[in-house]
């Protein structure tokens, strides 16, 4: 199996059974972003308790790299510490530009190949980037 089939293959998985679709019930840091460029939407809630990501999910709609992008990152932030999942938000935008980077929740290398179509790379980074204002969020609380 060629490597392309094989995070074809990752993407599809969550894009077709995401990880971590849905809403908490109880108090989230909340988070709504979209990609007016293709019409992709996100809302991303996480749970922040002592500087950790508890848990994190989202909803939205939008097309299978926005949405796998976001079932991947929601599973690998949980039990960060906020600086930890800033970094790896950092090392995905390096994903993103090309650049060659690992990561411990390796199902995200799968995203690798979408630096070469920059149309999609808003596409991908739409769940980071709401990673991102929720922690400024946090901590400006």
């Amino acid at each position: 199996m060629q490597l392309d089939d094989l995070y074809r293959r990752v993407i599809m998985d969550h894009y077709k059974t995401p990880r971590n679709r849905g809403t908490f019930e109880g108090e989230a840091v909340t988070i709504d972003l979209n990609n007016p460029t293709c019409g992709d939407k996100i809302q991303l809630q996480m749970q922040v308790e002592d500087g950790k990501v508890k848990a994190a999910k989202f909803t939205g709609e939008g097309c299978s790299i926005s949405l796998s992008s976001a079932s991947m990152m929601t599973d690998a932030v949980k039990g960060k510490t906020l600086e930890e999942a800033l970094e790896m938000a950092d090392k995905f935008s390096g994903l993103m530009k090309g650049e060659p980077v690992e990561f411990e929740y390796e199902d995200i290398e799968a995203l690798s190949g979408v630096n070469k179509f920059p149309a999609r790379i808003k596409c991908a980074t739409l769940a980071w980037n709401a990673l991102r204002k929720g922690i400024e969020k946090t901590k400006s609380q």
